[in-house]
């Protein structure tokens, strides 16, 4: 009888322990999900920003292209035939 009292006693502490274990487990992945979401909130927020400074520097680009051409207009039709040239010799290999 003894024995039985004593291995209802171990069953009972690792009852408690497995449950405590759970809550801190339960826990631990509440605090991961709340990590992950910062996260991708923080990715989110760097695309944004690379988005916008690529975004600026495709404007710039172009506005620079088309002063170009404006200033050079014969230099630049020549550039553009050259490059569909090279562009035709590459694709026919």
């Amino acid at each position: 009888m003894a024995e039985t009292k004593s291995a209802s006693a171990q069953t009972s502490s690792a009852r408690a322990q497995t449950e405590m274990a759970m809550e801190d487990l339960t826990s631990q992945v509440a605090a991961l999900r709340e990590d992950l979401t910062r996260l991708s909130q923080s990715v989110a927020a760097v695309g944004q920003g690379a988005k916008s400074v690529v975004a600026e520097e495709a404007q710039e680009f172009t506005e620079q292209l088309r002063e170009r051409v404006r200033e050079e207009p014969i230099f630049m039709v020549a550039a553009a035939a050259g490059i569909g040239y090279l562009i035709g010799l590459l694709t026919r290999r």
